[in-house]
């Protein structure tokens, strides 16, 4: 198992966890979420792309996370591979490369990533308005 930098040679194996994973984040909604594909959602793309990427590598891609500057943008697992400590230990490469106080934000409802990132210190700091192709999601600061 190696937590490695984003190689341009991952983004398939992304694509293909982002499609599995994304509409998770919003399985306790009460709307129904449609998946936009990562290559055609613009801004999380661009915020992606803009981000450093890193990746859980073990005889493939098994999920990836995102940081920009103190900003912990994206954790997503594969679903086969949830369970098994991947997501964890993602956040943990990320908490240590950020090096200091990081933030980041998720769904009020996704209880799941919430209690995991509680398991590392983390606490809600604030909730605001955001939306996922076009619906409206209460989301949650966590510090």
């Amino acid at each position: 198992m190696t937590i490695r930098a984003f190689r341009t040679s991952d983004f398939e194996a992304i694509e293909k966890i982002y499609s599995l994973a994304k509409l998770d984040e919003f399985r306790f909604e009460q709307d129904q979420f449609v998946l936009i594909p990562l290559r055609e959602d613009e801004t999380r793309l661009r915020e992606l792309l803009e981000s450093t990427i890193f990746v859980h590598d073990d005889k493939g891609i098994r999920g990836y996370g995102a940081v920009y500057g103190n900003e912990i943008r994206t954790l997503l697992v594969h679903p086969l591979f949830r369970r098994q400590g991947v997501g964890g230990q993602l956040f943990s490469h990320m908490i240590a490369w950020v090096g200091g106080p990081a933030t980041l934000c998720v769904a009020k409802s996704n209880v799941t990533a919430k209690a995991l990132y509680q398991q590392y210190g983390f606490r809600v700091t604030g909730e605001f308005e955001a939306c996922y192709n076009g619906k409206s999601v209460i989301a949650n600061t966590m510090d």
